[in-house]
């Protein structure tokens, strides 16, 4: 995860350049202060994107992915056009979300940069980054740790800036791994959100 691609200005405080636009009259360092607390509360949750192309696979840590539509049931996820998932997503046209549970915050961290250490079989069954992993149907890297998962094709692409949103029609999803039970009917589940963590992306 990281900050994202500056445009113009600079903020002086070692944070790099400042994005615009900045409103008539308003000094710029402070503007982008205020502007970045209230992009960041914005509720959002956070999870990590599993994807795949041939042999390649990645984990990695997002935080702007939500459902988008109703019929087909579609899902978005921004990711920063220079990751290695940007392209694998790309390539593959595939990916996958694992939702985890608030209690595994630390879990996320291990995945905000490339991962480097794969061990997985034809299946898609063994280790990324030292974390137990299983396929997806769709081929795409899930977490065991997942208290829910979903699978899903990549139906369109769209430039966002420094990202790109990925928009995919879920093919598959699950609760937790495996045959994992289904929580009773009506019951939500407490997945984790960028509050639970220091973590601040993006603003």
């Amino acid at each position: 995860m990281s900050d994202t691609a500056p445009r113009s200005g600079h903020d002086g405080r070692g944070r790099g350049p400042i994005v615009g636009p900045i409103p008539p009259g308003a000094d710029p360092d402070a503007y982008d202060r205020l502007r970045r607390r209230v992009l960041w509360s914005m509720p959002s949750g956070l999870y990590v994107l599993g994807s795949r192309s041939g042999p390649l696979r990645n984990l990695m840590t997002v935080n702007w992915a939500t459902q988008v539509a109703l019929e087909p049931k579609l899902v978005a996820v921004s990711v920063e056009r220079s990751a290695r998932s940007h392209a694998l997503v790309a390539e593959g046209r595939v990916f996958a979300l694992s939702l985890l549970a608030r209690a595994d915050r630390a879990l996320v961290r291990r995945f905000v940069k490339p991962v480097d250490d794969v061990e997985v079989d034809d299946a898609g069954t063994g280790t990324m980054q030292g974390e137990a992993v299983h396929a997806a149907p769709s081929g795409a890297p899930v977490l065991d740790a997942a208290v829910a998962w979903l699978d899903c094709a990549l139906t369109e692409q769209v430039d966002v800036g420094s990202h790109s949103l990925f928009v995919g029609e879920v093919t598959g999803c699950g609760f937790g791994p495996g045959d994992a039970p289904t929580p009773p009917h009506g019951e939500r589940l407490e997945v984790l959100r960028m509050e639970d963590t220091r973590m601040n992306y993006g603003g």
